[in-house]
């Protein structure tokens, strides 16, 4: 995939991620561990390249890996959100995510926080494919290693006096260590009972051999992209920095553990591999 062209200065793997996602539907078997209705509408002139290597490898390690990767990210987060009572959501990374326009108009104040170049072309693709921006749905342009966050979110209409719900998925690994406990320390400034599920890579000692495999093959890609991987943290470490921002752990979950058992009783490529963490933290 490196000889795709992406448009503008969009973030590659905002593309490839929507890729996984919409590729599930059309190359695994049910159960699906993750419906993501728009995803392969938000690709756009991309799409028919993007999805190709999945129609044609669907077995391929390393495809399944990242299809199972990107759907347990995302099956978690949203169902800890339906739960959660909170209707202020904050989207780190936001790139093709389709949340705020599958869900029903007026249930969740939704913002987007991603590098604006990103933010330009995801615009650019919701009007072009005809997908209206509700009015629910706010664009803030952040750079995770420089922008005071928080302050942003609020410039842009966030209540800091009510308990917001945070997703940051497929970012921590772009980012230094540094970055990563800013980010989080900013976060720790909400209302309590604000939440957050964010998602890690582990160091290569914590993966198993698939995890590995991936990481070399796909860490490489990433590099050769422009998005190299900084850092990766164990469970503890990362819980370590919640901690020291306010936050205290609710759970911590791999890709196994992070859907329903039954989920993997598969007649499809998909299998759960240890490559990542998924947390879910609270105020």
């Amino acid at each position: 995939m490196t000889s795709l062209q992406f448009p503008g200065n969009a973030s590659r793997t905002a593309f490839t991620a929507a890729a996984a996602r919409a590729a599930h539907l059309l190359v695994d078997a049910e159960p699906y561990l993750f419906t993501d209705s728009l995803a392969a509408t938000l690709l756009g002139a991309q799409a028919a390249d993007l999805l190709v290597y999945h129609k044609l490898h669907g077995t391929h390690p390393v495809l399944a890996s990242a299809r199972a990767e990107a759907l347990c990210r995302s099956r978690f987060t949203e169902e800890r959100l339906s739960h959660s009572g909170i209707d202020q959501y904050v989207i780190l990374g936001a790139g093709l995510d389709s949340f705020a326009y599958r869900t029903p108009a007026g249930r969740f104040r939704v913002f987007e926080v991603d590098h604006p170049a990103t933010q330009v072309v995801k615009r650019e693709l919701l009007a072009a494919t005809g997908i209206a921006e509700p009015p629910s749905v706010t664009f803030v342009a952040a750079d995770f290693e420089a922008d005071p966050l928080r302050e942003r979110l609020v410039q842009s209409g966030l209540d800091p006096f009510r308990p917001v719900f945070v997703s940051w998925l497929g970012v921590t690994m772009y980012l230094t260590r540094e970055a990563i406990a800013a980010t989080l320390t900013d976060l720790g400034r909400f209302a309590p009972g604000s939440e957050i599920v964010a998602d890690h890579l582990l160091p290569a000692e914590l993966r198993d051999a698939a995890g590995n495999g991936y990481a070399e093959a796909v860490g490489a890609v990433a590099a050769d992209g422009g998005e190299p991987w900084h850092t990766v943290l164990s469970p503890a470490a990362f819980a370590d920095l919640l901690g020291a921002a306010g936050f205290e752990v609710v759970e911590q979950a791999g890709q196994r553990q992070s859907v329903a058992a039954e989920l993997w009783e598969r007649t499809d490529a998909l299998r759960p591999i240890a490559l990542s963490t998924l947390t879910h933290a609270r105020r």
